[in-house]
């Protein structure tokens, strides 16, 4: 995940001509900020101490806690999804109902972002937050114990994968918090969060250290604005029950495969 909304920042940096990009553009430094919401101290934020790019995100949802905490619960690939751009990250389109098998979470487990691994459960606390979290020795290690020829079933999936397969070869955290607070409305605040910590990687023998390029930071969090964005949005839509559309960035996207078309039936 950590890689693709890398490299999703650094694809919509270079189609500028592109209108969704610059619409994107536009409504990257404005929208889903709250001054209050992004000076709030949330759970988490001591997983990555001196985080080096820093995002918030919010929006508030006409539904209670207790009916937003269900879609967060089951994310995840093979899971219920992000509720973002599905072509980016998953292999089937997200979740639009409450699966119930996927309702059992836990402190510990992994929330898979592909099928070699994924996010650390660090922080669950009922209706109130859910924080992901991951490191390069997480990393290492899910990649050494998956088993060989396991891959991403889709094309995009693995494209953005294997992009910055080079760039990332340093030190990282990164730390992905969702907090539920409710409103006196009745609904409730969804308050996102992620931290990341990018060092510089260690150089061949007889080279020096290479630092992380100075774009980086900013591809970064560029890349998790547009799937954040998304994400919030489908979030609210799905605990509040509105229609689900393709939303405008669709167009940008490659299209998803088709559903196989079953043979008829003989007479």
């Amino acid at each position: 995940m950590l890689k693709r909304l890398f490299f999703l920042g650094a694809a919509a940096a270079s189609a500028g001509a592109a209108i969704g990009f610059s619409r994107a553009r536009t409504e990257f430094r404005t929208w889903g900020i709250d001054p209050a919401d992004v000076t709030k101290e949330l759970p988490g934020d001591e997983l990555v101490p001196e985080a080096e790019a820093i995002d918030t995100r919010s929006l508030d949802i006409a539904a209670p806690p207790k009916d937003v905490w269900p879609w967060l619960v089951q994310m995840g690939y093979g899971r219920a999804g992000w509720y973002s751009w599905d072509q980016l990250d998953m292999n089937v389109p997200s979740a639009d109902r409450i699966v119930p098998e996927l309702q059992q979470l836990a402190v510990g487990d992994v929330v898979p972002t592909h099928p070699g691994g994924g996010f650390k459960v660090r922080i669950l606390e009922p209706e109130q937050a859910l924080v992901l979290y991951t490191d390069r020795a997480l990393i290492d290690a899910q990649a050494k114990a998956a088993p060989q020829g396991v891959a991403d079933a889709s094309a995009n999936v693995r494209a953005t994968g294997m992009y910055l397969d080079k760039t990332m070869q340093g030190d990282f955290q990164a730390s992905w918090a969702f907090a539920l607070e409710p409103t006196p409305d009745g609904g409730t605040r969804l308050i996102e969060r992620f931290r990341g910590r990018m060092a510089a990687a260690p150089g061949m023998a007889g080279e020096p250290t290479k630092a992380p390029p100075k774009f980086a930071g900013t591809m970064l969090v560029f890349g998790l604005f547009v799937m954040v964005r998304r994400q919030l949005q489908g979030i609210r839509d799905r605990a509040e029950g509105r229609p689900l559309s393709p939303g405008w960035f669709a167009s940008m996207l490659p299209k998803a495969p088709a559903a196989p078309v079953a043979p008829p039936t003989p007479a």
